[in-house]
């Protein structure tokens, strides 16, 4: 019997909860926009706040409920910790999108269902919107109410996530890679760098929150690695199975600009079995886990059958 079965409906609640949950906190983190420079900080706003799906905040979520709490830390401390967490991941989300529909990145004037930032203010604006966004997400690790060594912990492997190993080095290969076909590997490389990094560390900042044991750790960073890869194999597959309204943002923009994707280099067919089999590593990955990891079976759930 599956102990980590999680029913379809009460994951659903649970979720919505949650993207409740980071709503108000990056409302509440975000500066008004009657703050000096107000027009910067406007941008800011519409940027990050204007939807989106909220996995990541989800996934350091859902890692912190199966890592537990420490025995001594109160209950107000391990949530306004792991909502610190959430909105850090969710904020360095929000600037890489701001930058990558940028002119000089993708050129891209829809995001989210609504016009990107660089269309809705400037470019210049769009630009300081991520440039103050990333160290805003920082500011907020340093600000968890845990122990000197796990924040230190946290904000190195956020910093090691999004920089040139990481989130920027993986949009420097995607850059340099347009119009030439690219290996399953190298593929492979690239995506883990420029999506999964990012997702995997959502999942390992929820599990340092919850103190999780090392054995803990590994387990939590085998899931992520299946599941960062397997959400950018899912963004293929919806980019030339799903529509622009459906999406929220440019549908065939990846094919459009001859960009290397799973589906140019294994087919269709095969993306979706790699699919399957990413998803079934991470739900091996967190068996270890029992019951706490419930929630995260529900998310690698979600991640697979997503439609946008």
């Amino acid at each position: 019997m599956n102990t980590q079965a999680i029913d379809a409906q009460a994951f659903s609640t649970w979720m919505a909860k949650r993207v409740g949950q980071i709503e108000a906190v990056l409302d509440e983190v975000l500066p008004r926009r009657d703050v000096v420079p107000m027009r910067l900080h406007e941008a800011m706003r519409y940027a990050v706040l204007g939807g989106g799906k909220r996995v990541r905040a989800c996934l350091v979520y859902a890692a912190g409920e199966a890592a537990g709490r420490p025995s001594k830390m109160s209950e107000s401390a391990h949530r306004g910790a792991l909502d610190y967490a959430a909105a850090a991941v969710e904020l360095i989300h929000a600037y890489s999108l701001v930058h990558d529909d940028l002119p000089c990145m993708d050129d891209d004037d829809l995001r989210r269902g609504r016009p990107t930032a660089h269309v809705q203010y400037d470019e210049a604006t769009a630009m300081l919107v991520g440039d103050a966004l990333q160290p805003l997400a920082f500011e907020l690790l340093a600000d968890m109410p845990i122990s000197p060594a796990l924040m230190s912990q946290a904000i190195s492997l956020l910093a090691r996530a999004v920089g040139s190993q990481g989130m920027v080095g993986g949009q420097a290969i995607d850059c340099e890679s347009v119009g030439q076909q690219l290996s399953s590997d190298a593929l492979t490389r690239m995506h883990r760098m420029k999506t999964g990094a990012l997702l995997e560390v959502s999942v390992v900042l929820g599990g340092i929150v919850g103190g999780a044991s090392s054995s803990t750790r590994q387990h939590l960073a085998t899931y992520a690695a299946a599941m960062g890869l397997a959400f950018q194999v899912m963004d293929d597959i919806l980019d030339v199975t799903a529509d622009t309204s459906t999406l929220g943002k440019t549908a065939g923009k990846d094919a459009a600009q001859n960009k290397p994707t799973y589906i140019s280099t294994l087919g269709l067919d095969a993306s979706r079995e790699l699919l399957a089999s990413l998803a079934e590593q991470a739900r091996t990955a967190i068996l270890p886990l029992g019951p706490g990891g419930a929630t995260l079976a529900g998310m690698t759930d979600f991640f697979v059958n997503r439609q946008h």
